[in-house]
């Protein structure tokens, strides 16, 4: 893995994978600084390369009256603070070319969401700023085509990118993980990360909330691991069935440390 590509990141220790890892959205600032301290902990204890995940606002709702945040720059304030007192890298997600400079005066990496991945506008005005970008793999499109976005970022000048996985659709209200799809997108010379929870998602519920199969994030992760992936994208949570999105496939916070000294065994076993 080469982390030069991510120069926001502390190299705490270059053997181990990166994790990315926060709640869906940020919800408030007790919350969101409580969260962060738990995870800052458990990286820094483990030697993890750590990015803080927090998404200013949801933009992606299957119905009018969900959760969309608490307001831009109020949650985009809150992500300063986590990046200033734990001194971590955080990534956030931008849906529209007028929220890039917004968004990239708080945040160290830029999230391209997965349905937004071949929006060439969003993906030149991420890269402009020079943050590292983080596309993440639409559900809809093989590995091999993520070359493109790839390309895309680094012809506007910018070679500071990360690739996710996060599933591919199968039928309506599922999704399945190609694992084939990390050391194809790593042949791109960047970085792999596998998202971890929302691969585990039931989209498309007729209730208008999305379900998950959150008993499964293990072995998604060992089997990402295993496969060559640089890093992790865990979303987590203190109280997953009360976050106030994407509760159904999160992470219970209490089960991170556990889950990462597992995946740290696998880690040292293949290198």
């Amino acid at each position: 893995m080469n982390l030069s590509q991510i120069p926001q990141i502390r190299n705490l220790d270059a053997k181990n994978f990166f994790l990315m890892a926060g709640p869906c959205a940020i919800e408030g600032e007790e919350i969101a600084l409580r969260i962060a301290e738990r995870i800052v902990g458990i990286a820094e204890k483990h030697r993890i390369p750590l990015i803080f995940k927090g998404s200013y606002r949801k933009a992606n709702r299957s119905r009018i009256d969900s959760f969309t945040g608490i307001g831009d720059e109020k949650a985009l304030k809150i992500l300063a603070k986590i990046r200033s007192e734990f001194a971590v890298p955080v990534v956030t997600d931008i849906h529209e070319s007028i929220e890039v400079a917004m968004a990239a005066e708080f945040a160290d990496v830029l999230q391209i969401p997965a349905f937004l991945c071949r929006q060439t506008d969003l993906l030149i005005a991420a890269a402009l700023t020079g943050k590292t970008i983080n596309i993440k793999k639409g559900q809809f499109l093989s590995a091999g085509s993520m070359k493109h976005a790839v390309d895309k970022v680094y012809d506007a000048g910018n070679t500071n990118v990360i690739l996710t996985d996060r599933g591919n659709t199968f039928g309506y209200q599922d999704l399945i993980v190609d694992f084939r799809g990390i050391p194809e997108m790593r042949s791109f010379g960047v970085p792999v990360v596998m998202d971890c929870t929302h691969s585990l998602q039931q989209p498309n519920q007729l209730s208008g909330v999305t379900g998950g199969k959150p008993a499964l994030i293990e072995t998604i992760a060992k089997a990402a691991i295993a496969v060559g992936a640089d890093g992790l994208f865990i979303e987590t949570h203190p109280d997953p069935q009360n976050a106030k999105s994407d509760g159904a496939n999160m992470l219970h916070l209490d089960l991170l440390e556990d889950l990462l000294v597992k995946l740290l065994r696998i880690r040292e076993a293949i290198l």
